[in-house]
């Protein structure tokens, strides 16, 4: 059996997501998140290893609400429906409770080599923490506590605040230095005493450590999903600049309320246990980063934008470009065979090939003509040689004989003195 899959592959007969979560279409989406998280729990494996029609819904309710929550996927389907959407660039998750080793082992590899693969939450976790059985440790504003989670189990942590802090701020980071793989959860309180899950942040490698954090800083705070469009990227590399922006999530909390709240760290890991550092902080203490944060996200809200406008402008540059490039390699071939034929011509203007492929060894031109086997010297070599006349007359011999007299003399001459 292979690893299964709950959010990218879509069931084989699609349902309205609205429909599937129980929700109207003007819901909010803390509305559409509590819907899909009691439904979640209802069919989740773990409860349900008898029955395989659970696991069919609980899939069906995974794929609708990763289209519902994703407030760019809502508006396409919103507007055209399934056919808007791209269903091979849905996020990957995968229920390591449900694995067996060999598929684990898959699923670590594939991890390993940079595939974007979600895991969902063990229910056992889940349904500790909403019947409120869980450990809760205290994790005072200031502090950092120092753990080791196993994998698929979560360390609860209780973080309380006055109104002054509320007021100013609150942050909760996790970093491993052991670039182990976690989620930081937050809770909310139930009247019952157990606690809902409300929040969730994946680990993130950045430099030599891995880390995720919250932040309730009383403005809109954003998520990055990494792994939003990270198949659609594959498939074009040049793509993965342009859609880097887009993971851009708003985070539905952005502020607390005096009191105590319920955070945890969860061990995601494929086999081994998570190490990690939790720390709770006052942003009152970091007022500057406070406001270089808000405009930072700012400005990165306005780039995504104005990159989904230039990404037009690249593509058709990119295509005048191919174009351009596509004419030049074909004139250029076009010119150099030109020339190849013109200095071929230029060649076969020449004696010496005429000669030698022309004439045959009988010594008679091609046209009938007789040859003579001087065609080939240099004029004026024939009296250098001093070869008779062609109309052997006596003037002729006569000449030669003086010739022949003067060198002689000439040489006498010179023995003589």
């Amino acid at each position: 059996m292979g690893p299964k899959v709950e959010g990218p592959s879509a069931p084989a007969l699609r349902r309205d997501p609205y429909e599937v979560l129980n929700v109207s279409r003007d819901s909010t989406d803390q509305e559409i998140k509590t819907a899909y998280r009691k439904l979640a729990l209802k069919y989740h494996p773990d409860k349900n290893v008898d029955n395989p029609e659970a696991s069919e819904l609980f899939k069906e309710v995974a794929y609708s609400y990763n289209i519902l929550s994703d407030p760019e996927k809502r508006r396409q389907y919103d507007s055209a429906g399934f056919e808007a959407l791209d269903a091979e660039g849905l996020d990957m998750e995968i229920d390591l409770s449900n694995l067996g080793t060999v598929n684990t082992m898959f699923a670590a590899l594939f991890s390993k080599l940079g595939v974007p693969i979600k895991t969902t939450i063990s229910a056992n976790v889940l349904e500790e923490a909403i019947n409120g059985t869980v450990t809760v440790g205290p994790l005072p504003i200031g502090t950092s506590v120092s753990g080791k989670v196993d994998k698929q189990c979560a360390h609860f942590f209780g973080v309380t605040i006055n109104e002054q802090q509320a007021e100013a701020g609150i942050v909760v980071r996790v970093t491993s230095t052991a670039q182990s793989k976690f989620k930081l959860l937050y809770f909310e309180q139930e009247a019952n005493g157990g606690y809902n899950l409300a929040l969730q942040e994946d680990s993130e490698k950045t430099g030599k450590v891995t880390s995720a954090g919250m932040y309730f800083l009383h403005f809109q705070v954003y998520r990055m999903d990494s792994t939003v469009n990270a198949l659609a990227m594959a498939k074009d590399p040049e793509a993965a600049f342009f859609k880097r922006l887009e993971g851009l999530q708003p985070c539905e909390v952005s502020e607390l309320k005096a009191g105590t709240h319920i955070f945890a760290v969860y061990g995601d890991n494929f086999f081994k246990p998570a190490s990690y550092v939790i720390e709770a902080l006052c942003a009152r203490s970091y007022e500057d980063s406070t406001l270089k944060l808000k405009e930072i996200e700012a400005q990165i809200l306005r780039k995504r934008t104005d990159l989904r406008q230039f990404e037009t402008e690249y593509r058709k540059a990119l295509a005048r470009f191919q174009e351009a490039t596509n004419r030049y390699s074909q004139e250029k071939q076009s010119v150099d065979e030109l020339l190849k034929q013109r200095d071929g011509i230029h060649s076969s203007f020449t004696v010496t090939r005429v000669a030698s492929g022309d004439f045959g060894s009988s010594g008679t031109a091609g046209n009938g003509t007789s040859s003579s086997s001087s065609s080939n010297r240099v004029p004026g070599e024939d009296s250098k040689m001093g070869s008779p006349v062609e109309d052997g007359s006596v003037e002729g011999k006569d000449k030669s004989k003086k010739k022949w007299f003067n060198l002689n003399l000439r040489g006498s001459d010179k023995r003589v003195g």
